[in-house]
């Protein structure tokens, strides 16, 4: 009943910015939290970032400081503002959206990023 639509992955030099978006539409009452997870390559997939419907953000230590999650209630989009890119932030980033008074969790089709020189 929910779609997420990611965008905004590339291929970025370290040191470089880049800024995530995941778009939600469907039925929606209420969204309960929005977050990233990554996933490189032959590791598991893991949380990056989340932010609650109260706006309480959680960050993977390794992305403290140089990652912010934010989101637009209007648009039901979340974003992730990328800074200080390193080349182990390669992977592939998933939206992940929690709705719904029983909640249930709905996935984006991921975006690449790939930080290289």
């Amino acid at each position: 009943q929910v779609q997420l639509v990611e965008s905004g992955g590339g291929l970025v030099q370290p040191g470089g910015s880049l800024r995530l978006s995941c778009a939600a539409s469907g039925s929606i009452v209420r969204i309960n939290a929005m977050g990233w997870y990554r996933q490189a390559a032959g590791n598991q997939r893991e949380l990056v970032a989340v932010i609650t419907s109260s706006d309480i953000t959680n960050y993977a230590n390794s992305v403290k400081g140089r990652f912010t999650i934010s989101r637009d209630n209007a648009k039901n989009t979340v974003y992730l503002q990328m800074n200080s890119l390193k080349p182990e932030d390669t992977a592939v980033y998933y939206c992940n959206v929690v709705v719904g008074t029983w909640p249930q969790a709905y996935w984006g089709q991921g975006t690449q990023v790939t930080v290289s020189s």
